[in-house]
């Protein structure tokens, strides 16, 4: 299907929005999301800034598809690689954008970060699929586990979520004696963000279809069976 630039910004903004959603986790400090996690992870250990080690972690996961799919794509690592550094940027540019609201101090007004984050970042995840463009290395590295050990989409969703928080969590240990990018907040969001997503779903996602795809029949989209997937439906379609 021709990429027209209705897609291409629905995917932009579907990108920026996860990050700024991220941002707003951050801020809360309840801890981040399980997809997030370990980049934060490496962030607090060495001082990077979080977009640097977002881009970090995601050419792990694109190194760790390689290894199981024992070949190298070049297109679609490139691709994935561009995808990373954008989305890197979104999130040093919406950290700092966060950053210029009061920092929430009570502990009430750090779970309204939280809360709000959980529906940016399920908006976000929403404009991305909707867009049907390139899997982010995160979510490819899952559809990449999910065909390499004959498991449900859901399924590998859970695995590569708990192996990401083992290892932000043990990161965090070994060299900051704490849990820091992990916390209450994430297993909130692990939990409640793919029930948002599918809230918004059948409420959101044909207007956005619409106004993509005016002139294309859009019938069953694959990117909403990945959105329904993330909510806890099981489906053994691709999500490309």
């Amino acid at each position: 299907m021709k990429v027209n630039s209705k897609r291409l910004i629905l995917y932009v903004l579907g990108l920026f929005c996860l990050s700024f959603g991220v941002s707003l986790s951050i801020q809360a400090g309840l801890g981040v999301s399980p997809v997030s996690s370990l980049a934060y992870a490496i962030s607090l250990t060495n001082g990077l800034s979080v977009g640097v080690t977002t881009i970090l972690a995601n050419v792990l996961f694109i190194v760790i598809q390689i290894l199981l799919n024992k070949r190298i794509e070049f297109q679609e690592s490139a691709v994935q690689l561009i995808v990373a550094l954008l989305f890197g940027f979104f999130m040093d540019a919406t950290l700092f954008l966060v950053q210029l609201f009061p920092a929430p101090e009570t502990i009430l007004a750090r779970f309204l970060f939280l809360v709000a984050s959980l529906f940016v970042v399920a908006a976000g995840l929403l404009g991305y699929f909707t867009a049907k463009l390139p899997l982010m290395p995160y979510d490819a590295l899952t559809y990449a586990i999910s065909e390499k050990f004959k498991l449900k989409f859901s399924k590998a969703k859970i695995t590569s979520d708990l192996i990401n928080v083992g290892v932000a969590g043990a990161v965090c240990m070994i060299f900051i004696q704490s849990l820091g990018s992990i916390g209450i907040g994430t297993i909130v969001a692990a939990y409640f963000i793919g029930k948002i997503l599918g809230w918004m779903i059948p409420h959101c996602q044909k207007p956005m279809q619409q106004w993509v795809f005016k002139m294309e029949k859009v019938e069953n989209p694959i990117s909403a069976g990945i959105g329904r997937k993330l909510a806890g439906a099981q489906t053994k379609k691709r999500p490309l």
